[in-house]
């Protein structure tokens, strides 16, 4: 138990992939936080380049979409497009996840309330929800004043 009353793991994997709790820990145990970092950093990458493939963003479903709307880059053919197109999205998605990552991170050692990850959904979801507020209201002409009053 932690001095806060929570439930902490003492070791084992789940110790080192659980956020060190201040900066007093990190410095007594700097294994448990290069691991943490390295693990959060490594599973937001794979997570972000998986979830590519499977929302449908993946070099060759954006080079179908362009090709569908008659676009082409200038220099290369349609069927090297998805080659190029393929050396930018996979790292460009791994960069992100890795800064998303990053700032969970940040937002676990410097004691953030709840957890960085936490915070980090709780934020993208109340973002999700608006966009879908405003977008619904433009669609109902009315836009967000007619919505709300």
């Amino acid at each position: 138990m932690s001095m806060s009353g929570q439930m902490r793991p003492v070791g084992g994997l789940a110790y080192y992939v659980s956020p060190p709790t201040s900066f007093t820990e990190i410095a007594q145990d700097p294994f448990h936080a290069i691991f943490y970092v390295i693990f959060i950093l490594t599973a937001c990458a794979l997570f972000s380049k998986t979830w590519i493939q499977v929302s449908g963003t993946s070099a060759l479903d954006v080079s179908k979409q362009l090709k569908d709307q008659q676009m082409v880059m200038v220099g290369h053919r349609t069927s090297s497009m998805h080659k190029q197109l393929n050396r930018y999205i996979p790292t460009a998605a791994a960069f992100g996840g890795m800064c998303i990552g990053a700032l969970t991170i940040v937002a676990d050692f410097m004691g953030a309330i709840g957890s960085g990850t936490g915070i980090l959904l709780a934020v993208t979801t109340i973002y999700s929800t608006w966009e879908t507020v405003v977008k619904e209201g433009a669609e109902s002409g009315g836009g967000l004043n007619q919505m709300f009053m």
